[in-house]
Parts: C-alpha cells; sequence; structure tokens
C-alpha cells in the first residue's frame, strides 16, 4: 500500500501552492495552515509534509510557530522542511515538533555537515530531500540548480545510510499534469528498498493508483487535493480510523 502524504507549503504563515517553485505564481488556499492539519488528520491521514517556503528563501527556518502549533494541535507525524541550514535550524524543527526533517541543500553544499546530522539524528528521523530540474539537484528553495545529477547524488548517501528520499521533479510540481513515473522507477530499480516519496504533478486518484501500481512506496500530493481534484473516500487509507 502506497503510503499518502498531504502537503502544507507555508509562506507568511498561510498555506499556498506554487508551481514549479516559483513564487511569484503563488495561490493561497487558507489563512490558517493550522486548520488544514486538523482536517487532513480528520480524513485519517497519519503523516503530514510541511514546507517552510518563507524559510527556503531565507535561507533558515521562519515558520516555526505554525510548525508548532500543528504539533501541539495533532497527533500528526509532521516531517518538516525548508531553510534548515544550521545545526541550529536543525534543533529548532525537532524542538517544534517535527517528527523528521527533509534537508536538500546542505546535503549538495556541505555533504559533511549533512553526514553529521544523520549520524547525530539517524536515518529514519531524516528525509534526504532531492529536488529535480533536467536531471540535475536544485537547491535553495529551486532557485539554482547544482552540478549534481540524480542517481549519483542518491548513491552518495544511500551507501552512508540514508533510508529516506523525497524527489520532486520540479518541471512537475504544481502542474496537476501527473507525476514523473518513469523517473521514480529509474530510481527503484536502482535503489529497490529504498523509501521513495514521490512529489510533484499529481492530479487525481489515478496518479495515485499509477504510482502504487509502479511500486513507489510513498506520494506526497498538495494542490490535488486543496483544488478538490482528490476523492478521499475513494484512498485506500489503511490508516483511516
Amino acid at each position: 500500500m502506497i503510503e499518502q502524504i498531504p502537503a502544507i507549503d507555508l509562506i507568511n504563515g498561510k498555506c499556498v501552492r506554487l508551481t514549479k517553485g516559483d513564487y511569484k505564481q503563488k495561490k493561497i488556499y487558507n489563512e490558517n495552515p493550522v486548520e488544514v492539519a486538523c482536517e487532513f488528520e480528520r480524513l485519517g491521514f497519519k503523516h503530514l509534509h510541511v514546507v517552510d517556503l518563507d524559510g527556503a528563501k531565507s535561507q533558515h527556518i521562519v515558520n516555526i510557530d505554525v510548525l508548532k502549533e500543528i504539533t501541539e494541535k495533532t497527533s500528526l507525524i509532521v516531517d518538516f522542511g525548508g531553510g534548515i541550514k544550521t545545526s541550529a535550524d536543525i534543533e529548532l524543527a525537532f524542538e517544534g515538533g517535527a517528527s523528521m526533517v527533509t534537508v536538500g541543500s546542505i546535503a549538495v553544499k556541505q555533504p559533511q555537515l549533512f553526514l553529521e546530522w544523520l549520524d547525530k539524528y539517524g536515518a529514519d528521523r531524516m528525509i534526504l530531500g532531492a529536488d529535480v530540474r533536467n536531471g540535475m539537484i536544485s537547491v535553495n528553495g529551486w532557485k539554482e540548480d547544482s552540478a549534481e545529477p540524480l542517481l549519483p547524488f542518491l548513491h552518495k548517501y544511500i551507501i552512508k545510510g540514508v533510508k529516506n528520499v523525497l524527489c520532486t521533479e520540479i518541471s512537475k510540481d504544481g502542474t496537476l499534469q501527473g507525476p514523473a513515473i518513469g523517473l521514480y522507477q529509474e530510481i527503484m530499480k536502482e535503489y529497490p528498498d529504498l523509501h521513495l516519496i514521490a512529489s510533484g504533478g499529481v492530479s487525481s486518484n489515478d496518479d495515485i493508483e499509477a504510482l502504487e501500481s509502479a511500486g513507489i512506496p510513498a506520494v506526497v500530493f498538495g494542490k490535488a487535493f486543496y483544488e478538490g481534484r482528490i476523492d478521499i473516500g475513494k484512498l485506500n487509507l489503511e490508516n483511516k480510523e
């Protein structure tokens, strides 16, 4: 059963979605992301992906108060990313109630620091963020493309113990045009034991079912839910009460 993970992206403390990571293509879906998180819990989800878009742009965590309120008012397993650039940031995220953190840019720019965090906090609490554009890893809120090709980048950290990878195909993100299933299958062929979380392009229940049929372990979706394109009642949520 594919793990289905709704997402909340934060700008100025509000629940938003971007298209292809473009901050100029922003749509506000709810002024109160805590209410959204509570609704996800009520619907039967157990895991929530929270992204601090202000943090990603500012190079440090910004929306920590929202994270704290979500984790205080729900029992959701929250993985948090965006703006985690220093040891103080990652500690702040965990102190704010995050069960896991998603880290991408640091793994590219300061690999030794990422490995220190992996050793200190453990592979179960770390998600390697692999945001991809034209086959290369993108960093700093998708504003900059690195010289790191996807598969060698993953290999470098999987052999060091990484178990969880969140891979976003940036060209698909927020477009509602379907996920990059071929890309995820390529990753799973190389690393069949990886807990890969697919992200970007999900537009419907059919897309989630297609990812499951392709053997992808988990999927993150946001805009499709907010736009009413996903029928929650038809999802095979094994975590429903």
